[in-house]
């Protein structure tokens, strides 16, 4: 089940949308915080998303752009701003498609299941974890935060994995050991210390400040 995330102020227009896709057998979600569309779209592990240009806050272009920063998913723009100069700024930007309001449901969801076949029948979705504004993404091993793209390291990226996997629950240190090194044989405990040090240096760089929490002689916890 396709999950389709939808970013539209106008609730009538967004909840008609999400029933008319859910009948189509999609999963739908409709944006809530509009001060951080982001993090709703990386917790959604959204597959395609319906994109309003004026919306509260930022307009449909910023979070088209911090979208693209993360993830390659279909992006279809609806709209009634429908002038050629609207619709080339939203292609530009990374968008797919473009749909003029008022529009016909039926043509909306032909539309998003064409884009779907097109973008998933023979590729995986990239798959995003999120935290806290923070998105870390399997494409490419990288954490975007504030507009700022961080690459991470092969073990840094399988710490905050793991950490994320399991945000809100504590990660004992003996579990982070078993991913780093895929064994539960005898590691140095300090190597796993230094492991950790390096990855909040490289948060703090990121802008992320006390983002994992130590639990003195049990583990670590990234909050909800």
């Amino acid at each position: 089940m396709h999950r389709i995330f939808i970013v539209e102020d106008d609730a009538v227009i967004a909840e008609a949308v999400a029933r008319h896709i859910s009948a189509w057998g999609c999963c739908a979600r409709c944006a809530v915080n509009f001060e951080n569309i982001l993090s709703e779209f990386a917790d959604f592990d959204s597959q395609l998303v319906l994109l309003d240009i004026s919306l509260p806050f930022f307009n449909g272009y910023h979070w088209c752009a911090e979208i693209r920063r993360v993830s390659k998913v279909p992006i279809i723009f609806i709209s009634s701003a429908s002038d050629n100069m609207n619709i080339v700024m939203a292609m530009s930007m990374g968008g797919d498609d473009f749909i003029p309001k008022p529009f016909d449901l039926n043509v909306l969801t032909a539309k998003v299941q064409a884009l779907l076949r097109r973008a998933y029948d023979f590729t995986a979705p990239t798959r995003l974890l999120e935290s806290g504004g923070a998105v870390l993404s399997f494409a490419d091993a990288s954490l975007s935060f504030g507009g700022q793209k961080t690459e991470l390291t092969k073990n840094e990226f399988k710490i905050l994995q793991l950490l994320l996997e399991n945000k809100g629950r504590i990660v004992t240190r003996d579990e982070i050991m078993t991913r780093l090194w895929e064994s539960d044989s005898f590691v140095d405990e300090n190597t796993l210390t230094v492991n950790i040090t390096r990855l909040r240096r490289t948060l703090e760089s990121a802008g992320l400040f006390d983002f994992i929490v130590t639990k003195k002689g049990v583990g670590y916890l990234v909050g909800e």
